[in-house]
């Protein structure tokens, strides 16, 4: 069976600087008619930098939607044009002051398909450099390191709640194994 629905009608609710919200009308492969409120999103990147010696840096940084610090892989939102691996670079200096010689393509998620369109790609970030820190004016953050089990033990006790980071964990984990 084909569950294919066609769009027939979208209405644009809300456009910000991050998202913009439509809201569809379609018809289902039963021909009945339903609605889907989706959330359109230029996509980000997630980046799992690894050091000589095995440790992950992450970020833990405050997330309004939850207030609470969460800790995180360096990530951020792709800017109009540029292409995912070019963002992993920037975001990676920008929020821990690290450059890889290396950066490497693991996969791409779809953090909540039910409503938004999103898609955040993942890199793997090597052979590390320190650089300059270049946050932005709004964005306030701890750069630490972990051994990489300490990461994975962390994910296991619900430490780490953030999907792409322990998404980026996991498939490492999976790759080591």
């Amino acid at each position: 069976m084909n569950f294919n629905e066609k769009t027939i009608d979208v209405k644009e609710i809300f456009t910000g600087n991050i998202i913009k919200v439509e809201l569809q009308t379609v018809e289902l492969c039963n021909k009945k008619k339903a609605q889907r409120e989706i959330v359109r999103h230029r996509g980000g990147v997630a980046v799992l930098p690894i050091t000589a010696d095995n440790e992950i840096i992450m970020v833990r940084q405050f997330r309004k939607p939850f207030d609470e610090e969460l800790l995180e892989v360096p990530a951020g939102k792709i800017e109009k044009d540029e292409k995912p691996e070019v963002c992993a670079v920037r975001e990676l200096q920008e929020e821990t002051g690290f450059i890889a010689d290396k950066i490497s393509f693991i996969n791409v998620m779809y953090p909540s398909p039910g409503y938004t369109d999103e898609k955040i790609y993942i890199y793997k970030a090597e052979g590390l450099r320190e650089g300059e820190l270049f946050l932005d004016e709004d964005e306030f953050l701890n750069v630490e390191k972990y051994s990489f089990m300490h990461a994975v033990e962390m994910v296991k006790a619900g430490i780490i709640k953030d999907a792409k980071t322990i998404i980026a964990i996991m498939l490492l984990a999976c790759e080591n194994s």
